[in-house]
């Protein structure tokens, strides 16, 4: 993946729904996440990916003790999203390590012969009705979908880092 497919599929992945949770402080947290994405090769043509994403327990860590950022389950290319963002100067938060999971088994893709706005509103609109706070709707782009989900995870990190920083520091922890 170039420079150029990783600020593609930044700037083109969008949260159309979010979950109503956050990142739990103190245990783990399982996202299912519903990702519209419009085929490369057909003209009206989407994907529809589904599964989980579990997020660890955060933990802090000391500055002194980072090593990276691991991304387990997560094709090769899509891991150089890290790389990519310190290239460009995008800070990473460094006072808390927030472990994600993902497992290929759990995925499910399903092409549709629709428009991928039709799909995503109807998607938004499932999610709403469904009341599943852990679910989230993502757009993103189909060759690079797992850095669409990546960017879905890191805003998930975004807004769950003062709410845990928060908890951590009322139980003393900071």
């Amino acid at each position: 993946m170039t420079s150029s497919n990783f600020e593609y599929a930044v700037n083109h992945t969008r949260v159309l729904y979010a979950p109503y949770r956050r990142i739990e402080s103190f245990g783990e947290t399982r996202f299912h996440f519903l990702m519209v994405s419009e085929s490369m090769d057909a003209v009206g043509e989407c994907r529809v990916r589904s599964g989980y994403v579990e997020a660890g327990r955060p933990c802090i860590l000391k500055p002194t003790h980072l090593r990276g950022i691991e991304t387990e389950g997560f094709s090769a290319e899509a891991a150089k999203l890290f790389e990519w963002m310190h290239e460009q100067g995008m800070p990473l938060r460094a006072l808390v390590r927030y472990g994600f999971q993902f497992s290929r088994s759990e995925v499910h893709e399903e092409y549709l012969h629709e428009d991928v706005r039709d799909v995503a509103e109807r998607l938004v609109r499932e999610a709403e009705s469904s009341g599943d706070m852990l679910r989230a709707v993502i757009e993103g782009v189909d060759d690079a979908w797992e850095v669409s989900l990546l960017c879905f995870m890191l805003e998930m990190i975004q807004q769950s880092h003062e709410i845990n920083l928060f908890d951590f520091k009322r139980r003393g922890l900071l």
